[in-house]
């Protein structure tokens, strides 16, 4: 989920990785959707619901389905002491943010990073949405549950959705929320974004870290600095713009024809491919699920 993890990796595999743990309900979504405003192109990605006793957490699956790559990358690079460069053994996810709610008030907190100088930094803002929804006496199978039908307007799109009371959180993907049973399926009016529940399963020994975050945090909890939402959208603007920025005076310091220990790259040769692949990653998404902070 986070592409600037390949320059940080060098700097992480000596830190110790611990997590406090406790159990959780993993929901699959499979999330269908239009990464541009102006192409008919359709994509999919494995999107996750985790739902634990005092909070739910969305987010791209891929980076947490990785952590087993990358556990024994780090520690064959500890043992080792060469350098590898882990992104060539993992694939990146689509989506880098992720969504806490609140149990039981379902505040929701958007949650995505930034690189702040030499270091990744978790930004978020806050807000309680507002779901006026209209639920429906229709009903439907989706999947293998019975569901009913539900509809409200957000993030300047009209949304039905199709709940089911056999799962009972009041919960769904993204920011959706409020219902009496889980979301097993919502979507836009003119389907540019659409869930659907493919599974569930539960986990006994859950960290809400992966592993790399693990290391990141020395398994401690994720700090994020909360800023108004009109301020996060501006800083995250400007940032995708020039994800370097903040680097720029300390990288002017680097000597840039210094080869990677284990790496046939230079230091420069990897600065620039990350700083491609960042811009890349935030220039193919122009299709944002919300078009307006309407709520």
């Amino acid at each position: 989920m986070k592409l600037y993890k390949s320059l940080s990796f060098a700097l992480l595999f000596l830190v110790a990785f611990a997590s406090a743990q406790t159990s959780a309900n993993r929901f699959f979504y499979e999330l269908t959707y239009k990464p541009k405003k102006d192409s008919t192109k359709i994509e999919k990605e494995g999107m996750i619901l985790d739902i634990t006793s005092k909070k739910s957490i969305y987010r791209d699956y891929m980076d947490v389905s990785q952590d087993s790559i990358m556990k024994v990358t780090i520690e064959k690079m500890q043992k080792s002491g060469v350098f590898q460069d882990p992104s060539k053994m993992r694939k990146e996810p689509k989506f880098s943010h992720r969504v806490w709610k609140e149990y039981p008030s379902m505040k929701a907190q958007y949650i995505d990073f930034i690189l702040n100088g030499d270091r990744p930094m978790f930004m978020s803002y806050t807000e309680e949405p507002k779901f006026n929804w209209k639920i429906t006496h229709e009903k439907q199978k989706i999947g293998e549950y019975e569901a009913q039908k539900a509809t409200t307007e957000f993030g300047g799109r009209q949304w039905t959705a199709w709940f089911t009371e056999a799962i009972p959180f009041p919960d769904g993907p993204y920011k959706f929320s409020g219902l009496p049973g889980l979301i097993v399926k919502i979507e836009d009016a003119d389907k540019n974004y659409s869930w659907e529940l493919k599974g569930n399963k539960k986990i006994e020994n859950y960290s809400e870290l992966t592993y790399m975050e693990g290391l990141m945090t020395n398994g401690n909890p994720i700090k994020t600095t909360d800023v108004p939402r009109e301020k996060f959208e501006k800083t995250f603007d400007e940032y995708k713009k020039d994800p370097f920025g903040s680097m720029r005076d300390k990288l002017a310091q680097v000597d840039k024809n210094m080869k990677m220990p284990g790496s046939d790259k230079t230091i420069g040769e990897m600065i620039n491919e990350q700083e491609k692949k960042l811009k890349d990653f935030y220039g193919s998404i122009d299709n944002t699920i919300e078009i307006s902070q309407k709520k």
